[in-house]
């Protein structure tokens, strides 16, 4: 099949250039019109653009290769480092012969005249490497990160088209040369498969000395899960006696490394350090963890032998037990007896300081007399100190509640371990201290909470869904909203937390042991939001010192013009005005102006990422104004959606304004100036609904905004006056904006044109806010500078322009803006 792969690849490669020397008219009249097409295209926009693109490449391609270390998959991407490097050898080669052999209807095909001045190159090299390792290094099995490297790549491809890079049958040439290159390397290096065969299992077993009939696969083949736990297999012997073997080969072994670096990273050191283990190293501490789990007296299967399978792959033979796991056992069979043998079990293990460390549904075996036996040993610890211990009893409370309810599942734990036992795990009931499995369906429970909540809150459904377990069962603590009723604001909130599973078990052991310790033990070493927050501000701040190093203020504050400076000044006074509009227009309660004005300055006092305290404010004052909270929400949520889909709109109006500026008349042929921003979204389009992660997330958040702000726009239509306002307001908040920042630059003696100014603005700005610290303070600041300088302005004048308008529009109000607070909440407005 490689073969076939690389044959077909050669053979449209030749057929793409016998077509662009016989059919040499038909060719450059399309590479013409796409000529025409991106002549007005704005240079900023795809500069932008193609850095991040290329940027992107190499970063999925470096971090791709990393993971692959990581995973031990070296052989694959030595592969793809080779054939990286041939296509760029073959791209190489063909660029030697289209300018010095081939015939001109060909080099006229797949050159075009660069917009700097000279030649393309007929055969984009990097575009060719990239994607003869990515062939080669199978990402076909790898979708997520097959569709990331296909989206940036496709986007550096389009940009290099549209910025008169590169023509479109030179692209085709450069995919064709990369294809056809790696299935060549992958069939002459060859695939070799690390996974253990069934023909080796079943000699490895005889090797060992049973004699194996049939072997089957029992656990879920397509299913990846984040663990290390092993290939489970099914295996028939002579005398008819079933037994179980457990493969761990390189390549599942290192499956959740990744996962589990960043999680011991976030986690304080709470038990042995240990780095990703050896094969070896695996095989020893589970045949360890099984004997001593039998010496205490704990029912497990019984480790009855272990070996290699060749230098990838170990296996562990397990005596069989006819049963059924926790996750699968029917909910009837689930009795009071079965649950004090899981806790029995565990106390067992905590007699001897054995900490399991995955006492999920599926490490519980029930066996057909109903005796529980704990498997998964692997990850456990002996000599465990007391949190680990206390870490596992918090565990298993989560998963049996998730199964049979808060309430069965602590009264289970206190007949077994007793009261004190219980409540001192308390403090360990925390998110991070459990398994990843059960994170993940705390995680979805509390999005249908948060859900349930918001349309009670808003009033849009008439009852709640009841909160369900991870196997659809419903638990005993879930309450609806009746009909057509509107619940109080407390009841909801009371509501919402009966529904948090954590914060039930919590009350049910509260009610026993009221004494009991509550506060959450520190496990965090720092919180990923923290991490992100402090990397983004240290590469920003950074960036400033560095800027400010090099400017002079004595001379720049000397040489600038205080006309623009105090017209820059009003600029920012009139957007607090702006933004009371832009709010009052999406209320249809009558609410004071002077009132939302001064609410809009306290909000500048509000500092947080991403305008999040202006949204709190804003929220927290229409309350104060007797509108219902529910309402107050949508409201605000409606004035950002609108603030969202205008700032969109203003993008692709001045940029369609920047790339017809120098024309004479705004042509139908000029409307291809905004395709550099259309390839972006398109790129981003295509991201989103191809990940289903992200794809759902998306969705989520979006039907969660739309079902509260929908209800409210429908209300607003009916006072078209209303929506006058609010989107006017929200239009003059914009124009203020960009008016500032113009006549920042202005103070300073240099200036650009206003749609360049806006198009900076807005791309600087939503770039900036995607910094999340406290303000955007230094996100913003960096993309302004960035973003103005590649429109064209010299560094020495945009670095000061952008500080004195991040001093009028952000660092000056936060005075003012105190004392704005601080007035409303005396005046009971906040």
């Amino acid at each position: 099949m490689d073969l076939l792969r690389f044959l077909m690849g050669v053979l449209c490669t030749v057929i793409v250039l016998a077509v662009s020397w016989v059919a040499h008219a038909t060719t450059s009249g399309v590479e013409q019109d796409i000529s025409r097409g991106t002549d007005h295209t704005p240079g900023f926009p795809i500069s932008l653009v193609g850095f991040i693109a290329g940027a992107a490449v190499l970063v999925l391609s470096v971090a791709f290769a990393i993971e692959r270390l990581v995973r031990r998959d070296d052989v694959r991407l030595t592969d793809g480092v080779l054939a990286a490097v041939l296509a760029y050898g073959v791209s190489l080669a063909t660029d030697l012969w289209v300018t010095a052999a081939a015939p001109s209807a060909i080099r006229d095909a797949l050159t075009r005249t660069m917009p700097t001045g000279g030649t393309t190159d007929p055969v984009p090299g990097y575009i060719a490497s990239v994607l003869a390792y990515m062939t080669a290094v199978g990402l076909a099995r790898r979708p997520r990160w097959r569709v990331a490297l296909w989206a940036v790549l496709l986007l550096n491809a389009s940009v290099a088209l549209v910025g008169g890079y590169s023509t479109s049958l030179s692209l085709l040439i450069t995919l064709l040369i990369g294809w056809s290159v790696a299935w060549s390397t992958v069939y002459v290096v060859g695939a070799p498969n690390v996974r253990p065969t069934s023909r080796s299992l079943l000699a490895g077993l005889r090797r060992a000395g049973f004699q194996p009939v049939t072997a089957k696969r029992v656990d879920d083949a397509a299913e990846t899960p984040v663990s290390d736990r092993g290939r489970r297999y099914r295996v028939t012997l002579e005398d008819s006696h079933p037994i179980d073997v457990t493969i761990v080969d390189r390549e599942q072994q290192a499956h959740a490394f990744i996962h589990q670096a960043w999680h011991r990273m976030m986690m304080r050191p709470l038990g042995q350090r240990r780095s990703l283990q050896s094969l070896r190293q695996a095989l020893e501490q589970e045949t360890l963890l099984a004997h001593a789990a039998i010496a205490a007296g704990a029912n497990t299967p019984k480790l009855i032998a272990t070996s290699e399978l060749g230098p990838d792959a170990v296996m562990l033979v397990y005596e069989h037990i006819d049963g059924c796991t926790l996750d699968m056992l029917p909910e009837e069979q689930i009795t009071d007896a079965v649950l004090d043998g899981v806790w029995e079990q565990l106390h067992v293990l905590q007699s001897r300081l054995i900490a399991h460390q995955r006492l999920t549904g599926d490490s519980l075996l029930v066996n057909t007399s109903g005796t529980v036996c704990i498997t998964d040993l692997g990850g456990g610890e002996i000599a465990a100190g007391d949190i680990l211990l206390r870490m596992d009893t918090a565990q298993l409370l989560t998963t049996l509640a998730l199964r049979v309810g808060p309430e069965r599942s602590v009264a289970s734990a206190m007949r077994v371990l007793g009261p004190d036992a219980v409540a001192n795990s308390l403090p360990l009931l925390q998110p991070i201290a459990l398994s990843h499995s059960t994170r993940a369906t705390l995680r979805r429970l509390a999005k249908e909470r948060a859900e349930r909540e918001r349309q009670a809150l808003l009033g849009t459904v008439p009852a709640a869904k009841p909160l369900t377990s991870e196997k659809g069962h419903r638990s005993d603590a879930a309450k609806t909203v009746s009909a057509g009723e509107r619940p109080d604001v407390n009841e909801t909130h009371e509501q919402a937390n009966d529904g948090d599973l954590l914060a039930q078990i919590r009350l049910k052991v509260l009610r026993i042991r009221p004494q009991a310790p509550v506060t959450p033990a520190r496990l965090e070493r720092i919180k990923p939001r923290t991490l992100v927050t402090l990397v983004a501000g240290v590469v920003a701040v950074s960036y400033l010192l560095t800027q400010l190093t090099k400017l002079d203020f004595a001379a720049t504050v000397h040489q600038a013009n205080w006309t623009w400076l105090l017209l820059a000044l009003a600029f920012s006074a009139l957007t607090y005005v702006a933004a009371a509009m832009s709010l009052l227009g999406f209320v249809p309660e009558k609410i004071p102006f002077g009132r939302t004005v001064l609410a809009q300055l306290a909000a500048s006092f509000a500092v947080a990422p991403a305008a999040v305290g202006g949204l709190a404010v804003n929220s927290r004052f229409l309350q104060r104004n007797n509108v219902r909270p529910g309402l107050a929400v949508a409201s605000v949520g409606a004035s950002q959606l609108a603030t969202g889909a205008i700032h969109v709109l203003l993008l692709l109006t001045f940029g369609y304004v920047t790339g017809t500026q120098h024309t004479t008349s705004l042509s139908p042929a000029s409307s291809t100036a905004v395709i550099g921003g259309l390839l972006t979204a398109a790129a981003l389009v295509v991201v989103v609904t191809t990940i289903p992660r992200l794809r759902g997330f998306v969705t989520t958040r979006v039907r969660a905004l739309l079902a509260g702000v929908v209800p409210r726009m429908l209300d607003l239509l009916q006072r078209p006056t209303k929506l006058l306002k609010g989107f006017g307001g929200i239009l003059l908040l914009n124009l203020s904006f960009i008016a500032c920042l113009d006549a920042s630059v202005r103070a300073f003696g240099d200036s650009l044109s206003y749609p360049t100014i806006a198009v900076a603005y807005l791309v600087g700005t939503a770039a900036g806010s995607a910094v999340p610290t406290p303000g955007g303070i230094g996100g913003i600041e960096t993309a302004l500078v960035a973003a103005l300088t590649l429109a064209g302005l010299p560094a020495a004048v945009a670095f000061p322009a952008v500080l004195l308008y991040r001093l009028l529009t952000f660092w000056l109000p936060v005075l003012p803006g105190w004392a704005a607070f601080t007035h409303l909440i005396r005046q009971n407005m906040l």
